[in-house]
């Protein structure tokens, strides 16, 4: 057992305690750790890789309302006991981002049948209100399909600002019901904090609470960026704005005074968000948006959402070092929810949403999540 460990002795050592005080499952004590350690291996080796088949990767089309839709269907290698639909983060690799087929396999391998829909809007870096639909789109298509049959509620993995799309998607009235659980890894609460820290990198507990500061990654401000230049009315604006967006990512040293300066009144509002340093600003910033952008800022925002009909159980992972959507998102996340749905673990060291821990108890935490994770299984349904 102490071999098939991510981190050697040191998590036996955990996962034996944790058994005498949690009474936990043996069987799923060593499990947890082996899938723990494939996530950590991505494509590389692992314990877990040597002791399941490989799985299966289909490629899938779909209709849901009309509107057509494709994905990548991960099936394991023998039995199935639960299924999830695994929504893509921000990244133009999308669905063939090779960490997320590293850990759609990881998934299946721990015997869940999953879908990964191929979402466009995310996979050009764009943050969409009409994400909502389409990850509806992908539970109603995938609860239906013969893949996850036998299984009543199906899971819900996402990553990032997809969380918040997620999130939104399982309260969705016509899948729901349907929803049994939501892994949110880095994912958000408040836009509007979100904001002030990927613009100016600052950030607090609760509204009572002093500001703290940390050095943001970029990458937030651009994909806001990106996610909002159509709600412009100006053509010249929209260009300007898309423009920046792309050197920046592909080089965040690039200038772009002299492109600012040709921005005309609505693109001088968001850039002036993005170029503000005073978290006190940021309101008033947001509020001078054009109404577009801030209509669509409200459809994404969880905050002061009725949360009373949400029936999936939130399985909330974040890291204290994220440096592109706060840790404290996650925590404001699971406080608004009752105690017994939603489940917060924290760790020092994550890089968002690249699962390798390195210490003791961010292992020991991990593996609790996981070891969560694999209890929303069960064997199917016998037909009929």
């Amino acid at each position: 057992m102490i071999s098939d460990l991510p981190s050697g002795s040191r998590l036996a050592v955990v996962a034996a305690l944790s058994l005498v005080l949690a009474a936990c499952s043996l069987p799923r004590v060593i499990e947890a750790a082996r899938v723990l350690g494939d996530i950590v291996a991505g494509e590389e080796p692992s314990s877990l890789k040597d002791r399941t088949p490989t799985p299966e990767r289909v490629p899938v089309a779909y209709r849901v309302d009309g509107r057509a839709y494709d994905g990548d269907l991960y099936l394991p290698g023998d039995r199935t006991e639960g299924a999830i639909v695994l929504v893509p983060g921000v990244s133009r690799a999308g669905k063939d981002d090779r960490r997320l087929v590293a850990f759609a396999n990881t998934l299946a391998r721990a015997r869940f049948a999953v879908l990964v829909p191929d979402m466009q809007g995310l996979k050009a870096l764009k943050v969409r209100a009409t994400d909502v639909r389409e990850i509806a789109h992908a539970i109603a298509y995938f609860a239906d399909s013969s893949a996850a049959a036998g299984h009543d509620r199906i899971g819900l993995v996402a990553v990032s600002y997809a969380v918040g799309p997620a999130i939104l998607a399982a309260l969705e009235p016509d899948v729901r019901d349907r929803m049994g659980f939501v892994v949110g890894i880095g994912g958000y609460w408040d836009l509007e904090a979100v904001v002030t820290y990927f613009t100016t990198g600052h950030y607090r507990e609760r509204p009572d609470r002093p500001w703290r500061r940390a050095q943001p990654n970029a990458y937030g401000k651009w994909v806001f960026v990106l996610s909002n230049v159509e709600q412009l009315e100006s053509a010249a604006d929209r260009a300007i704005l898309d423009r920046m967006a792309r050197l920046k990512f592909d080089d965040p040293d690039a200038g772009i005074a002299k492109l600012a300066a040709r921005l005309g009144p609505e693109g001088r509002s968001v850039y002036a968000l993005l170029d503000n340093t005073d978290p006190e600003r940021v309101p008033a910033l947001l509020a001078a948006l054009p109404a577009g952008i801030k209509a669509e800022f409200a459809a994404l925002n969880l905050k002061g959402r009725d949360f009373s009909r949400l029936s999936a159980r939130l399985i909330l992972i974040h890291g204290r070092d994220d440096t592109i959507i706060p840790y404290t998102e996650s925590v404001a996340l699971a406080a608004a929810l009752p105690k017994e749905q939603a489940e917060l673990y924290l760790v020092d060291s994550l890089a968002h949403v690249d699962l390798g821990p390195t210490g003791l108890i961010d292992t020991f935490t991990l593996w609790r999540a996981v070891y969560r994770l694999l209890e929303q299984r069960s064997p199917a349904r016998p037909a009929g």
